[in-house]
């Protein structure tokens, strides 16, 4: 029998999820060594280093792991025994790129399983860097897909002073740039979390967060960075907001309390893909101090499970390895006021160490040991003709001793199985591709958070997604218990366009009235719309309406007094055409060319009262009224077409032209010598003397 050492790092301070992680490690190994598939007379052993959820202890550890001492000596191995296999871990994306850096320079294999950067996904800086857990690629692409689909324009970003934070929130701005229009969806702001414990830097992110008009706000950090920031959220009584988790802390027991729900209530976030272990829960309640008296950490488990000291240990009641404000790292022992008797009950307990429901992570931990453990299996069954190490001593590698690159080979190259019904597949990056499951923020019946799952997203491809969400089933913390307004500003309504804000994102803009004989009729309009030739824009810009036919009507007092002008001006010409009939006879009649005056006469008659016809209603228009009543009207329109009413035109002017050329030309005007109207003149001279 052989034995080979994996190694979990584990969180900060006591963690009960962290020693889930670490119990469910130990139980995958159990199972692969149970498994006669798997490694057959071949026997995995582990070994359990504490990171701090610091960076110095997480290189410290890595550096003890590989020479085999408390020494950190590079290079020097000083330790005999079973060859090192690989590291399962570190929790975080941060420790995680400080091992792997260390590591890479050994070409020595390294499974994440929470550890979701994007940057693991460089070959070139993390050549031995593989992971059960999707790239941050992946889960920004979801969020901003996310969004998109809510309609959200305007929308804040914290991210943790880490690797993990920064850039999340980063591919988080680039996916959002790419999926959506110019102008469409925009940053309101970008906030970071300190990773050092400063309230003065805390306090100015909850000034931001309160004075925003931004109502969505998504948050790429762990929950142990996360939660200094929840607690001056709760101190400034901030609500109605809408949070998106990572999956950093979308589940965490530290975030998820009931009495933070008041603020993230109804946040939204992304769950790695859940699964359900078999034989998990009795693995998990099968512990107990009294095992084996050297298990410092199952007796600092129980004691911070049960408040009590287990007699005689070693390891003081609740140890807490976390920093302080000013940025000093503090270990703060504590005594509790009795001792473990060693009856206490697991049973009882009610702590995220038992909680199965939720095995996203864990499922991951569970999933990154049988990716080592099929490697592993690969390196055993090589067939010395087929092996890939032609220009070595041995084309195969020897499961009793192999180099860390050797087993890289494997595990890079040619890592799929089944594992619980899934297919587990890692890419040449070392990355895997496994649906989100979209979970909310709901209160149950008991006054705990439920994550209600509400959709799922999926990356099928290179450029190729699944995503739905239902909208029914999501809880909104806001007062309208609906889906939150998050804009710049108000909408501009219809009858506006949007005009630039100078020195503003593109989503901040002014609302601007469309000109005369323009409209919009959207929302948010970008530009207005001119109205047709016929048309006119309303007195709301919103739309168009006929152009209203002006006229001068017989009740208006200019048209009252243009008729009894005209009426005035046809009574005097008729007067003085009775005077002319009267007297037609005469000879001053006759000089004055009697047929020509009665013919000027009439046509000045005809003229003032022609003028009637100008006020109100065009005929057309008033056949068009009586055509609604009158089916004569209605021919009679019918008959009175445009092209009619041309002819009609032009053949009156050429009538009219016709009579005054004929009249012209047979009667022309001449010089007439009128000696009748001189005679009359001296006979009147001559009675007069």
């Amino acid at each position: 029998m052989q034995s080979h050492s994996l190694c979990i790092p584990m969180e900060s301070r006591f963690n009960f999820r962290g020693y889930r992680w670490v119990k469910a490690m130990i139980h995958a190994i159990n199972h692969v060594n149970q498994n006669p598939d798997i490694l057959p007379n071949i026997t995995l052993g582990y070994q359990i280093y504490d990171t701090c959820y610091t960076m110095s202890k997480t290189v410290e550890n890595s550096l003890a792991f590989l020479t085999g001492q408390n020494e950190t000596t590079p290079v020097f191995r000083c330790s005999s025994g079973a060859p090192l296999a690989a590291v399962v871990g570190a929790g975080g994306s941060t420790l995680s790129i400080a091992s792997s850096r260390i590591l890479g320079l050994y070409y020595f294999p390294q499974v994440g399983y929470a550890s979701s950067s994007l940057l693991l996904s460089d070959k070139y800086q993390f050549p031995t860097y593989l992971r059960t857990i999707p790239s941050d690629n992946v889960q920004s692409q979801g969020m901003a897909m996310l969004v998109r689909h809510f309609g959200w324009k305007w929308v804040g970003t914290i991210a943790a002073d880490d690797d993990y934070g920064k850039y999340g929130v980063k591919a988080f701005k680039e996916k959002i740039e790419k999926i959506s229009k110019p102008g469409e969806i925009c940053i309101a702001f970008s906030e970071t979390i300190p990773k050092i414990y400063s309230r003065t830097k805390i306090q100015e992110v909850v000034k931001t967060v309160k004075e925003t008009n931004a109502t969505v706000i998504v948050v790429y950090s762990s929950d142990i960075d996360f939660h200094p920031l929840v607690e001056e959220l709760i101190i400034s009584n901030i609500s109605s907001k809408t949070w998106i988790a990572s999956e950093a802390w979308v589940t965490s027991d530290l975030i998820a309390r009931p009495e933070y729900f008041p603020l993230l209530g109804g946040a939204i976030g992304f769950g790695v893909k859940r699964g359900q272990i078999p034989g998990l829960k009795e693995f998990l309640l099968d512990v107990h101090p009294g095992k084996d008296p050297n298990d410092d950490l199952t007796i600092e488990f129980w004691q911070s499970a049960f408040n009590c000291t287990w007699p005689n240990a070693s390891i003081p009641y609740n140890t807490d390895n976390r920093k302080n404000v000013t940025g000093h790292e503090n270990r703060v022992n504590f005594t509790s006021d009795h001792y473990c008797t060693g009856e206490e009950k697991l049973e009882e307990l009610n702590n995220t160490y038992l909680d199965v429901s939720e095995l996203r992570i864990t499922y991951n931990v569970y999933k990154a040991v049988f990716a080592v453990a099929y490697g592993l299996h690969l390196l055993d069954l090589c067939e010395p003709s087929r092996g890939p190490f032609k220009g070595t001593n041995s084309p195969c590698a020897s499961i009793d001793e192999f180099e860390p690159w050797q087993l890289m080979y494997y595990m890079k190259n040619e890592i799929n199985f089944t594992l619980l019904g899934e297919y587990v597949t890692i890419d040449t990056k070392g990355d895997v591709f496994t649906p989100y499951d979209i979970l909310n923020w709901q209160m149950n019946s008991t006054g705990e958070i439920a994550f209600m799952n509400i959709g799922m997203f999926n990356c099928t491809g290179e450029d190729t997604y699944e995503f739905m969400v239902h909208n029914d089933s999501v809880f909104w913390n806001n007062p309208a218990s609906a889906n939150p307004r998050s804009t710049c500003n108000d909408n501009c309504q219809p009858g506006y366009r949007k005009g630039i804000q100078q020195g503003k994102p593109p989503c901040c803009y002014d609302c601007i009235k469309c000109a005369e004989g323009q409209f919009s009729n959207a929302t948010d309009a970008r530009e207005c719309t001119g109205c047709p030739e016929d048309y006119w824009s309303n007195a709301d810009r919103s739309g168009c309406v006929h152009k209203q036919v002006e006229f001068l009507a017989y009740g208006e007092a200019l048209g009252i007094t243009l008729i009894v002008l005209a009426v005035f001006g046809a009574c005097v010409v008729l007067a003085v055409t009775g005077v002319y009939i009267k007297y037609r006879n005469t000879a001053l009649v006759k000089a004055n060319d009697r047929e020509l005056s009665f013919l000027i006469q009439i046509s000045l008659v005809i003229t003032l009262m022609t003028s009637i016809l100008f006020i109100g209603k065009t005929v057309m228009l008033l056949l068009t009224h009586l055509a609604k009543n009158s089916k004569v009207a209605e021919k009679a329109r019918m008959v009175f077409k445009p092209i009619f009413q041309k002819i009609i035109v032009l053949l009156s002017v050429l009538t009219e032209v016709g009579i005054c050329t004929a009249y012209l030309i047979l009667k022309p005007p001449r010089m007439n010598l009128n000696s009748y109207s001189d005679t009359l003149q001296n006979c009147c001279q001559s009675e007069l003397a």
